[in-house]
């Protein structure tokens, strides 16, 4: 076994955290909206083409759901949203973005 160890390059991406509140979700949603140029319906089941993506809001519980590469993705309250190097967006959980990112802008993360 050839096991080898690698570091992380250091990349500066753009985060929002969902908190809760109509207000705060509809900020994170925006927000991705418009950078992705596109949404998708809310509905029961997601089966839509591969590879779209997009953001809507789950009628069911009213999370925000963001259609990734690797399929849907739920964004709780706390979870920050993360817009990645190649424009990509994707939830993180607050402890693994607690470990992963540092602020750069001064504010708090």
């Amino acid at each position: 076994m050839n096991v080898q160890k690698f570091r992380k390059k250091p990349v500066e991406i753009e985060a929002m955290e969902l908190r809760g509140g109509n207000s705060r979700m509809m900020d994170v949603y925006r927000w991705v909206e418009s950078n992705i140029g596109s949404t998708y319906p809310p509905c029961d089941d997601f089966d839509h083409d591969e590879g779209t993506t997009g953001i809507t809001i789950d009628p069911a519980d009213g999370q925000i759901v963001i259609r990734t590469l690797e399929g849907d993705m739920k964004a709780t309250p706390g979870d920050w949203i993360i817009r990645g190097v190649q424009g990509e967006f994707y939830p993180c959980k607050p402890d693994i973005f607690a470990a992963t990112y540092d602020s750069v802008s001064g504010g708090a993360a």
